[in-house]
């Protein structure tokens, strides 16, 4: 791993460069292939799913018939390991729900808020080297629980042109029947325009590599919001002599093995620990199977020593990570003045790995520095906020002059004259 001692705040930026294309060096493509999808529809689904997927498709939609494959063909541990994980997600999301908030402001002026579903949300779900099962529960749990009325999703087959048995299962469990086999660009393009297969959707979620997190971005120049831009995995670790080296090594290799463009951080004021915990990496990767993803991970991770707790949490800020562990002595300053990171896990015996699967938080969350101004998925995420507004005859009495005198001022007549004349018939 690359070590780095007292990094110079003016380094910083390279420091803390994430491995990640540009922009401009994946929008091309994303482009060539909306435009494909938004003219043909399916038929370039099936080219695209060909091409990078390696398989002739007859047709996209997952049948019952699979539905009921998949059940028998994952272990009842893992059906049991995937049910609890869904009851903790659920209680956790559900304590989300907040009433309407309703206020007079002034007498007769009533105001109030509510929040009402999404009705379509598109749900992608990343295939490939993993099989992201768990993002599921993630996003379909509280996209039940928000009323959402249409949910889909897509997913990229395998060489055989099948979707993982517990994807399958876990969709099901969670209600979800409108289960494609796409993946990639082309999945997220279908569920921006609608094809004869896909409906459209009105908001897309889920994670991806880098060109699904551009398509994404480009999806929402078509009128369709996203989560957030949510890319390759990424962990910070911030850790003391009171961490255990063993434990960290194994939170950073358990985000480098999601793919060779993931990062790993550590930021620790003591290179004791810092050395410890380079050996421990260097033992324990060779045990995993995914060991060539996580090696190439690791190259482009660092191990960063700071002189003091104040630089340490300002370099954790500037960085914004995606999943970010505190294991150190004085874990309330750095939890008191964390202010950009995705979810958060404290002390030594709360692995990132529990966020992800059960514990009940929602592991779909902003990288690539957007934890500075996104939030992790929630359950506000499948929802919208509306605001209502009842006035009586007392209540435009008390702001109707105030409305008339701003409307003026900003020189739109029309919009005094909506209030004068009821101010007007109230007179007689």
């Amino acid at each position: 791993m690359n070590k780095i001692y007292n990094p110079d705040t003016a380094d910083w930026a390279t420091v803390l460069k994430r491995p990640t294309q540009t922009v401009e060096a994946i929008e091309q493509t994303v482009n060539i292939i909306f435009k494909e999808v938004q003219q043909k529809g399916d038929d370039v689904l099936k080219i695209y799913t060909k091409k990078f997927d390696k398989v002739d498709l007859d047709t996209l939609k997952i049948s019952d018939t699979e539905l009921d494959e998949a059940k028998t063909q994952i272990s009842d541990a893992l059906k049991d390991a995937i049910q609890i994980a869904r009851k903790n997600i659920e209680t956790f999301h559900k304590a989300q729900i907040t009433r309407k908030i309703e206020v007079e402001t002034v007498k007769g002026v009533l105001c109030w808020q509510e929040k009402r579903p999404i009705q379509k949300v598109g749900l992608y779900i990343p295939g490939g080297t993993a099989p992201l099962f768990s993002t599921i529960l993630m996003l379909a749990v509280p996209a039940a629980i928000a009323g959402c009325q249409e949910i889909v999703l897509c997913s990229p087959p395998n060489k055989e042109g099948k979707i993982h048995p517990a994807i399958l299962y876990t969709a099901d469990l969670c209600g979800i029947t409108q289960i494609y086999k796409v993946g990639g660009i082309q999945a997220i393009a279908g569920m921006t325009f609608g094809t004869e297969s896909i409906p459209q959707v009105y908001k897309i979620f889920g994670p991806g590599n880098q060109y699904v997190t551009v398509a994404k971005q480009i999806a929402t120049k078509y009128g369709i919001a996203i989560d957030m831009p949510a890319g390759p995995s990424e962990l910070l670790v911030v850790a003391d002599d009171t961490a255990d080296a063993a434990f960290v090594a194994s939170d950073l290799l358990s985000q480098a093995e999601h793919g060779i463009d993931s990062q790993v951080i550590l930021v620790s004021t003591s290179k004791t620990l810092i050395e410890n915990v380079e050996r421990e990496v260097e033992k324990q990767i060779k045990q995993l199977p995914r060991i060539e993803i996580a090696q190439k991970a690791i190259d482009n991770s660092k191990l960063i020593y700071v002189t003091n707790d104040q630089d340490a949490i300002d370099l954790i800020n500037e960085y914004g990570p995606e999943h970010y562990i505190v294991c150190v002595e004085n874990e309330d300053f750095y939890v008191d003045n964390t202010i950009n990171a995705g979810s958060v896990f404290i002390g030594n015996y709360t692995p990132e790995s529990a966020g992800d699967y059960a514990s009940g938080t929602n592991h779909t969350l902003p990288t690539n520095g957007y934890a500075k101004q996104y939030s992790g998925v929630n359950l506000d995420s499948f929802m919208k906020s509306m605001t209502f507004q009842k006035i009586t005859k007392e209540g435009i009495k008390a702001i109707g002059n105030a409305i008339e005198i701003m409307a003026e001022a900003e020189g739109l007549q029309a919009h005094k004259n909506a209030v004068s004349l009821r101010l007007k018939s109230l007179k007689y």
